[in-house]
Protein backbone atom coordinates (compact mmCIF):
# COMPACT_ATOMS: atom_id res chain seq x y z
CA UNK A 1 0.00 0.00 0.00
CA UNK A 2 1.22 3.20 -1.33
CA UNK A 3 2.12 6.25 1.68
CA UNK A 4 -0.79 8.45 0.03
CA UNK A 5 -3.63 5.79 -0.43
CA UNK A 6 -3.05 4.80 3.45
CA UNK A 7 -2.88 8.20 4.74
CA UNK A 8 -5.89 9.04 2.46
CA UNK A 9 -7.75 6.13 4.07
CA UNK A 10 -6.50 6.92 7.56
CA UNK A 11 -7.90 10.34 7.41
CA UNK A 12 -11.30 8.95 6.41
CA UNK A 13 -11.43 6.04 9.15
CA UNK A 14 -10.75 8.58 12.24
CA UNK A 15 -13.00 11.26 10.43
CA UNK A 16 -15.93 8.17 10.60
CA UNK A 17 -14.78 7.07 13.61
CA UNK A 18 -15.41 10.82 15.41
CA UNK A 19 -18.00 11.82 13.15
CA UNK A 20 -21.01 9.03 14.05
CA UNK A 21 -21.15 9.40 17.64
CA UNK A 22 -20.64 13.09 17.27
CA UNK A 23 -24.57 13.01 15.88
CA UNK A 24 -25.69 11.82 19.30
CA UNK A 25 -23.02 14.53 20.97
CA UNK A 26 -24.17 17.54 18.72
CA UNK A 27 -27.76 16.48 19.57
CA UNK A 28 -27.08 15.79 23.43
CA UNK A 29 -26.10 19.36 23.16
CA UNK A 30 -22.42 18.20 24.28
CA UNK A 31 -20.45 19.59 22.09
CA UNK A 32 -18.10 21.59 24.25
CA UNK A 33 -17.75 18.96 26.30
CA UNK A 34 -15.89 17.40 23.92
CA UNK A 35 -13.40 20.30 23.65
CA UNK A 36 -12.87 19.79 27.38
CA UNK A 37 -12.17 16.26 27.09
CA UNK A 38 -10.25 16.98 24.52
CA UNK A 39 -8.21 19.30 26.91
CA UNK A 40 -8.29 16.89 29.48
CA UNK A 41 -5.85 14.24 27.87
CA UNK A 42 -2.95 15.38 29.27
CA UNK A 43 -2.79 14.21 32.76
CA UNK A 44 -4.15 10.96 31.16
CA UNK A 45 -1.65 10.61 29.53
CA UNK A 46 1.60 11.41 31.88
CA UNK A 47 0.01 8.64 34.10
CA UNK A 48 -0.35 6.19 31.62
CA UNK A 49 3.75 6.59 30.80
CA UNK A 50 3.76 6.58 34.19
CA UNK A 51 2.33 2.79 34.61
CA UNK A 52 3.95 1.52 30.87
CA UNK A 53 7.00 3.53 30.12
CA UNK A 54 6.19 3.86 26.57
CA UNK A 55 4.76 6.36 24.35
CA UNK A 56 3.34 3.85 22.15
CA UNK A 57 1.46 1.78 25.00
CA UNK A 58 -2.54 1.36 24.48
CA UNK A 59 -2.36 2.53 28.48
CA UNK A 60 -1.93 6.18 27.48
CA UNK A 61 -4.94 5.57 25.48
CA UNK A 62 -6.61 4.04 28.58
CA UNK A 63 -5.30 6.76 30.73
CA UNK A 64 -6.14 9.73 28.69
CA UNK A 65 -9.94 8.22 28.16
CA UNK A 66 -10.15 7.75 31.77
CA UNK A 67 -9.60 11.58 32.38
CA UNK A 68 -12.02 12.38 29.59
CA UNK A 69 -14.05 10.53 31.59
CA UNK A 70 -13.67 12.52 34.93
CA UNK A 71 -14.26 15.66 32.94
CA UNK A 72 -17.58 14.25 32.15
CA UNK A 73 -18.34 13.00 35.61
CA UNK A 74 -17.13 15.80 37.58
CA UNK A 75 -19.37 18.32 35.37
CA UNK A 76 -22.62 15.98 35.88
CA UNK A 77 -21.85 15.94 39.18
CA UNK A 78 -21.21 19.95 39.73
CA UNK A 79 -24.05 20.74 37.42
CA UNK A 80 -26.59 18.22 39.92
CA UNK A 81 -25.62 20.50 42.96
CA UNK A 82 -27.49 23.12 41.24
CA UNK A 83 -24.80 25.79 41.98
CA UNK A 84 -23.43 26.18 39.13
CA UNK A 85 -25.45 27.20 35.93
CA UNK A 86 -24.21 26.13 31.83
CA UNK A 87 -21.17 25.18 31.27
CA UNK A 88 -19.01 26.47 34.52
CA UNK A 89 -18.94 22.99 35.54
CA UNK A 90 -16.96 22.64 32.62
CA UNK A 91 -14.71 25.22 32.84
CA UNK A 92 -13.89 24.09 36.42
CA UNK A 93 -12.95 20.49 35.71
CA UNK A 94 -10.60 20.57 32.74
CA UNK A 95 -8.53 23.19 33.39
CA UNK A 96 -7.40 21.53 36.36
CA UNK A 97 -6.85 18.34 34.88
CA UNK A 98 -4.88 19.86 32.69
CA UNK A 99 -3.22 22.27 35.07
CA UNK A 100 -2.22 18.89 37.33
CA UNK A 101 -0.92 16.79 34.22
CA UNK A 102 1.52 20.16 33.62
CA UNK A 103 2.50 19.36 36.98
CA UNK A 104 3.46 16.29 36.90
CA UNK A 105 5.35 16.49 33.04
CA UNK A 106 7.06 19.37 35.02
CA UNK A 107 8.39 17.18 38.47
CA UNK A 108 8.40 13.68 37.14
CA UNK A 109 9.02 13.19 33.67
CA UNK A 110 10.85 16.43 32.47
CA UNK A 111 13.16 14.34 30.36
CA UNK A 112 10.03 12.80 28.26
CA UNK A 113 9.60 14.20 25.18
CA UNK A 114 5.98 14.63 24.52
CA UNK A 115 5.60 16.77 20.98
CA UNK A 116 2.95 19.59 22.34
CA UNK A 117 2.57 20.40 18.73
CA UNK A 118 1.20 16.83 17.69
CA UNK A 119 -0.92 16.87 21.07
CA UNK A 120 -2.08 19.57 20.34
CA UNK A 121 -2.78 20.18 16.30
CA UNK A 122 -1.86 16.51 15.44
CA UNK A 123 0.13 15.22 12.39
CA UNK A 124 -1.88 12.97 10.20
CA UNK A 125 1.04 12.47 7.98
CA UNK A 126 3.50 11.63 10.90
CA UNK A 127 1.19 9.57 12.83
CA UNK A 128 0.58 7.23 9.09
CA UNK A 129 4.67 7.02 9.10
CA UNK A 130 4.65 3.61 11.10
CA UNK A 131 3.98 1.05 8.61
CA UNK A 132 2.35 -2.44 8.90
CA UNK A 133 4.51 -4.73 7.22
CA UNK A 134 3.59 -8.67 6.76
CA UNK A 135 5.74 -11.00 4.88
CA UNK A 136 7.39 -7.64 3.51
CA UNK A 137 4.36 -6.29 2.54
CA UNK A 138 3.21 -3.03 3.32
CA UNK A 139 -0.36 -3.01 4.74
CA UNK A 140 -0.71 0.89 5.47
CA UNK A 141 -0.41 2.78 8.33
CA UNK A 142 -0.46 0.62 12.03
CA UNK A 143 -2.62 3.66 12.99
CA UNK A 144 -5.28 2.82 10.63
CA UNK A 145 -5.39 0.39 12.04
CA UNK A 146 -5.70 1.41 15.50
CA UNK A 147 -8.70 3.84 14.41
CA UNK A 148 -9.94 1.39 12.15
CA UNK A 149 -10.94 -0.43 15.46
CA UNK A 150 -12.29 2.51 17.30
CA UNK A 151 -14.64 2.76 14.36
CA UNK A 152 -15.68 -0.94 14.75
CA UNK A 153 -16.14 -0.60 18.69
CA UNK A 154 -18.30 2.44 17.67
CA UNK A 155 -20.80 0.86 15.32
CA UNK A 156 -20.86 -1.89 17.38
CA UNK A 157 -21.98 0.51 20.87
CA UNK A 158 -24.42 2.87 18.22
CA UNK A 159 -26.06 -0.13 16.60
CA UNK A 160 -26.48 -2.38 19.72
CA UNK A 161 -27.99 0.86 21.86
CA UNK A 162 -29.18 2.72 18.39
CA UNK A 163 -33.07 2.45 20.00
CA UNK A 164 -32.17 3.13 24.15
CA UNK A 165 -29.78 6.31 22.66
CA UNK A 166 -32.73 7.79 20.56
CA UNK A 167 -35.21 7.72 23.77
CA UNK A 168 -32.89 9.02 26.25
CA UNK A 169 -31.44 11.89 23.76
CA UNK A 170 -34.92 13.35 22.65
CA UNK A 171 -36.90 12.63 26.25
CA UNK A 172 -34.82 11.38 29.01
CA UNK A 173 -37.60 11.22 31.10
CA UNK A 174 -39.43 8.88 29.09
CA UNK A 175 -36.62 6.71 29.26
CA UNK A 176 -36.53 6.66 32.65
CA UNK A 177 -40.59 5.81 32.91
CA UNK A 178 -39.20 2.82 30.18
CA UNK A 179 -36.86 1.74 32.82
CA UNK A 180 -33.78 2.73 30.82
CA UNK A 181 -30.85 4.00 33.34
CA UNK A 182 -29.96 6.86 31.24
CA UNK A 183 -27.53 7.73 33.53
CA UNK A 184 -25.42 4.41 32.63
CA UNK A 185 -26.08 4.93 29.30
CA UNK A 186 -24.71 8.47 28.95
CA UNK A 187 -21.46 7.60 31.05
CA UNK A 188 -20.68 4.46 28.66
CA UNK A 189 -21.85 6.75 25.76
CA UNK A 190 -19.31 9.42 26.63
CA UNK A 191 -16.58 6.98 27.66
CA UNK A 192 -16.93 6.10 24.41
CA UNK A 193 -16.24 9.45 22.66
CA UNK A 194 -13.49 10.23 25.25
CA UNK A 195 -11.72 6.87 23.91
CA UNK A 196 -12.35 8.26 20.53
CA UNK A 197 -11.09 11.38 21.05
CA UNK A 198 -7.62 10.58 22.76
CA UNK A 199 -6.91 7.79 20.09
CA UNK A 200 -7.86 10.55 17.23
CA UNK A 201 -5.17 13.11 18.91
CA UNK A 202 -2.51 11.50 17.18
CA UNK A 203 -4.28 12.54 13.63
CA UNK A 204 -6.14 15.69 14.64
CA UNK A 205 -4.71 17.04 17.67
CA UNK A 206 -6.52 18.01 21.12
CA UNK A 207 -7.94 21.32 19.54
CA UNK A 208 -8.94 20.15 16.18
CA UNK A 209 -10.05 17.28 17.06
CA UNK A 210 -13.75 18.61 17.99
CA UNK A 211 -14.08 19.79 14.47
CA UNK A 212 -13.77 16.05 13.39
CA UNK A 213 -16.41 15.29 16.10
CA UNK A 214 -18.49 17.86 16.03
CA UNK A 215 -19.03 19.58 12.31
CA UNK A 216 -20.02 16.99 9.79
CA UNK A 217 -22.95 15.90 12.57
CA UNK A 218 -23.97 20.17 12.48
CA UNK A 219 -24.18 20.07 9.79
CA UNK A 220 -26.39 17.58 8.79
CA UNK A 221 -28.56 18.78 11.94
CA UNK A 222 -29.18 21.64 9.02
CA UNK A 223 -30.28 19.29 6.15
CA UNK A 224 -32.31 17.00 8.12
CA UNK A 225 -35.26 16.39 10.38
CA UNK A 226 -35.07 12.39 10.80
CA UNK A 227 -32.08 10.63 12.84
CA UNK A 228 -31.46 8.03 10.09
CA UNK A 229 -31.03 10.72 7.93
CA UNK A 230 -28.89 12.64 9.45
CA UNK A 231 -26.76 9.86 10.51
CA UNK A 232 -26.34 8.81 6.92
CA UNK A 233 -25.84 12.74 5.96
CA UNK A 234 -22.75 13.50 8.85
CA UNK A 235 -20.92 10.01 7.86
CA UNK A 236 -21.24 11.31 3.83
CA UNK A 237 -19.98 14.80 4.52
CA UNK A 238 -16.95 13.21 7.21
CA UNK A 239 -15.87 10.85 3.86
CA UNK A 240 -16.19 13.78 1.96
CA UNK A 241 -14.44 16.42 4.10
CA UNK A 242 -11.86 14.07 4.79
CA UNK A 243 -11.05 13.31 1.37
CA UNK A 244 -10.74 16.95 -0.02
CA UNK A 245 -9.27 18.22 3.15
CA UNK A 246 -6.62 15.54 2.63
CA UNK A 247 -6.01 17.02 -0.96
CA UNK A 248 -6.37 20.51 -0.72
CA UNK A 249 -3.34 19.88 2.50
CA UNK A 250 -1.45 17.91 -0.20
CA UNK A 251 -1.26 20.22 -2.74
CA UNK A 252 -0.75 23.00 -0.52
CA UNK A 253 1.87 20.85 1.90
CA UNK A 254 -0.29 22.01 4.99
CA UNK A 255 -1.25 20.30 7.70
CA UNK A 256 -3.67 17.67 6.69
CA UNK A 257 -6.22 17.44 9.74
CA UNK A 258 -6.42 21.61 9.57
CA UNK A 259 -7.19 21.12 6.07
CA UNK A 260 -10.37 18.68 6.93
CA UNK A 261 -11.56 20.92 9.39
CA UNK A 262 -11.06 24.23 6.78
CA UNK A 263 -13.02 22.05 4.43
CA UNK A 264 -15.83 20.85 7.04
CA UNK A 265 -15.84 24.75 8.39
CA UNK A 266 -16.99 26.12 4.73
CA UNK A 267 -19.30 23.30 4.18
CA UNK A 268 -21.19 23.99 7.42
CA UNK A 269 -20.70 28.03 6.42
CA UNK A 270 -22.32 27.69 2.90
CA UNK A 271 -25.09 25.16 4.53
CA UNK A 272 -25.94 27.63 7.30
CA UNK A 273 -26.15 30.63 4.46
CA UNK A 274 -28.34 28.53 2.53
CA UNK A 275 -30.67 27.18 4.92
CA UNK A 276 -31.17 30.66 6.13
CA UNK A 277 -31.64 32.06 2.93
CA UNK A 278 -34.58 29.60 1.99
CA UNK A 279 -36.18 30.05 5.49
CA UNK A 280 -36.33 33.83 4.51
CA UNK A 281 -37.13 33.05 0.99
CA UNK A 282 -40.50 30.79 2.59
CA UNK A 283 -41.39 33.71 5.30
CA UNK A 284 -41.37 35.89 2.52
CA UNK A 285 -43.94 33.73 0.47
CA UNK A 286 -46.08 33.37 3.57
CA UNK A 287 -46.53 36.74 4.13
CA UNK A 288 -46.96 37.51 0.82
CA UNK A 289 -49.97 34.83 0.63
CA UNK A 290 -51.16 36.21 4.05
CA UNK A 291 -50.97 39.98 2.46
CA UNK A 292 -52.90 38.67 -0.57
CA UNK A 293 -55.75 36.91 0.75
CA UNK A 294 -59.12 38.03 0.91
Amino acid sequence: MSFVLGTTLLAVVTALACALPGVFVVLRKNSMLVDAISHAVLPGIVVGYFFAHNLDSPLLILGAALAGLIVVLGSEWLSRTGLLTGDASQGLIFPALFSGGVILVTLNFANVHLDTHAVLVGDLNLAAWEQLIIGGVSWGPVYLYVMLAVLLVNLAFLGLFYSKLKVTTFDAQFATSLGIRSGLLNTAFMFLVSVTVTAAFNAAGAILVIALVVVPAATAYLLSTRLPVMIALTAGIAVTGALAGFWVAYVLDAATSAGMSVFYGVVFSVVLVATRLRQRRHRNVREYAVASSP
